[in-house]
């Protein structure tokens, strides 16, 4: 084959999708079956429109929610708000994600549903690469690229330097039904953590926080954690207080790292959250993750078609991430030094609010444009 994609997440699937467009035979291999929930914001900036109507997978027929407005408080309940001058779209990654999978599929992408990769070679006599899966099936491709997600044993395995520590942070995901604005997308601040509210389709809300596993140790439970840390912020209080929850128990996900990561790694590329690309603040990561899938398949595209020696390929690759994503990453990461701290998050939430010209600057550095 010419392309082996490791995830069929956001980045795999619109990876896929681009690959096969141009001609390329493209494998994916997922550890699970669609359709199925992720952790994740599902907000997604409309900085994607025209590179999925591109693809063909315009997402209008999933009806998402149209967001125009952002709106963010502190602990004790100070708000700000803004418009959003791109706007975004809300959907849930369980519609959107088997979506995408049902295109990739019926455009004859071959996908390896509820199977992991246990270990990727590179065979520099042959120039190929061999993906052996936890089965013990042997797959050969000219490219792999890695869009699994925050952290796998196969970063074990390529030996990655953010793999050998151990990241403090839990996300929490529900779907609710709830009396809220359906054109806002609302940051909530508490003691270790922020929450995000906003619409997705169906008249459904997306409600997914972080925070850290010695919050929710020190209270026992995530019920408990929820009713005495981030009821404290009268906000989230009504959110816990009066919205119909859809999940028996949330979505839950460990050791969500924010270590900078590396594009490439043992001649593999990567996209999406393995090239360290979950940092929130960033304008999503939803979008990101397709802009980075975008940039891979331009690559990939040029290397198979001899445009690229390897070397070339690689590098021209990781020059292209940093300097698409290495500017919004880092404000993200200076800006999410700001939140989870109730002392510092009032003082910036209060001074912020009577400068909205300085916020319209901040959320335009850490939103990317149309591609």
């Amino acid at each position: 084959m010419d392309v082996l994609i490791i995830g069929g997440g956001l980045g795999g699937l619109t990876a896929a999708l681009d690959l096969r467009q141009r001609g390329h035979a493209v494998t994916v291999v997922e550890r699970k079956r669609y359709p199925f929930h992720k952790v994740c914001g599902e907000y997604v900036s409309n900085e994607v429109l025209p590179y999925l109507r591109r693809l063909g997978v315009d997402p209008a027929p999933l009806r998402p929610a149209a967001i125009s407005r952002f709106l963010l408080s502190s602990p004790a309940g100070r708000t700000l708000s803004c418009p959003l001058d791109l706007g975004g779209f809300g959907v849930s990654r369980y519609a959107l994600d088997y979506f995408l999978f049902q295109q990739a599929e019926a455009r004859g992408v071959v996908f390896q549903q509820q199977a992991t990769v246990t270990d990727v070679t590179f065979d520099a006599a042959t120039n190929q690469h061999q993906v052996a899966l936890a089965d013990g099936r042997l797959l050969t491709a000219r490219v792999v690229l890695g869009a699994y997600g925050k952290r796998a044993n196969l970063d074990r395995q390529l030996q990655r330097a953010f793999f050998q520590q151990r990241s403090p942070y839990i996300g929490v995901k529900y779907h609710l039904r709830l009396d809220f604005a359906r054109d806002t997308i609302a940051l909530h601040n508490f003691a270790d953590g922020y929450a995000g509210l906003s619409a997705i389709e169906d008249d459904k809300y997306c409600f997914c926080y972080l925070t850290t596993r010695q919050n929710l140790k020190a209270h026992g439970t995530i019920e408990a954690m929820q009713e005495q840390v981030l009821a404290r912020n009268p906000y989230l209080r009504a959110v816990l207080r009066d919205a119909e929850f859809l999940y028996d128990q949330p979505e839950v996900i460990n050791e969500i790292s924010f270590s900078p990561k590396n594009p490439v790694e043992s001649h593999v590329l990567m996209c999406g959250d393995a090239a360290g690309l979950i940092t929130p603040l960033c304008g999503n990561g939803m979008a990101m993750a397709m802009h980075g899938a975008e940039r891979a398949s331009f690559h990939i595209d040029a290397f198979l078609r001899s445009r690229y020696t390897r070397p070339g390929l690689e590098a021209a690759y990781a020059q292209d991430w940093q300097q698409h994503f290495g500017p919004r990453l880092w404000v993200g990461r200076a800006v999410q030094r700001l939140f989870g701290r109730p002392l510092v998050s009032e003082a910036v939430i209060g001074g912020m609010r009577y400068w909205p010209a300085g916020v319209q600057a901040l959320m335009r550095r850490t939103h990317g444009v149309a591609f």
